[in-house]
């Protein structure tokens, strides 16, 4: 049971603390799951990252999921997936009760706008810390430019992205192009 109520308060600790959608929690996720709980290494917590975003759902609910099912199983899963989304729940059904009476003051538009200035660097500093173990050699960065740079100029389907680099994840490692 204690660890059950471990899983529940690490992850509405995530849930709570984090502002800026799922993104901008794998940074907390990482420091709250990997370095303070160790319930995963980082290498695992990019695996949970990889199939949470291949997944339907938000990749940090995904995440809580996987971590939770590993930990504790099924119950645990699910303990952990309350734990991340409970906060999120209580907050939103209290702004939306309060939101439409003052949406239109121009300081809560003002708030708003600084709020979606920080999101954004909230997920930069995701994808700043996401970089540094998803890119660990030229393969894996030439299969990042090259997604990178069709997903700007094609209008393909992700899942198309994530078959292709799983395909060629593995067609590296066959040839041994990986950690060169």
């Amino acid at each position: 049971m204690s660890l059950l109520l471990d899983l529940f308060l690490a992850f509405a600790k995530v849930g709570v603390m984090t502002f800026g959608g799922g993104y901008a929690m794998l940074p907390i996720l990482e420091r709250e799951i990997v370095e303070n709980k160790g319930w995963a290494s980082r290498e695992e917590l990019m695996d949970y990252y990889a199939v949470g975003q291949c997944t339907p759902g938000v990749i940090a609910v995904n995440t809580a999921t996987f971590v939770g099912f590993r930990t504790a199983g099924t119950l645990g899963g699910v303990v952990a997936t309350l734990g991340v989304v409970f906060p999120s729940l209580v907050i939103i059904s209290v702004i939306a009760g309060v939101l439409s009476n003052f949406a239109d003051i121009p300081a809560v538009k003002s708030a708003f706008a600084g709020i979606r200035v920080c999101v954004c660097v909230l997920i930069f500093n995701a994808v700043t810390k996401l970089w540094k173990s998803a890119v660990p050699d030229k393969a894996a960065l030439c299969l990042c430019l090259g997604v990178f740079v069709l997903s700007v100029f094609l209008d393909v389907s992700p899942v198309v992205f994530v078959i292709f680099c799983a395909a060629a994840g593995i067609l590296f490692t066959r040839l041994g192009v990986r950690g060169k």
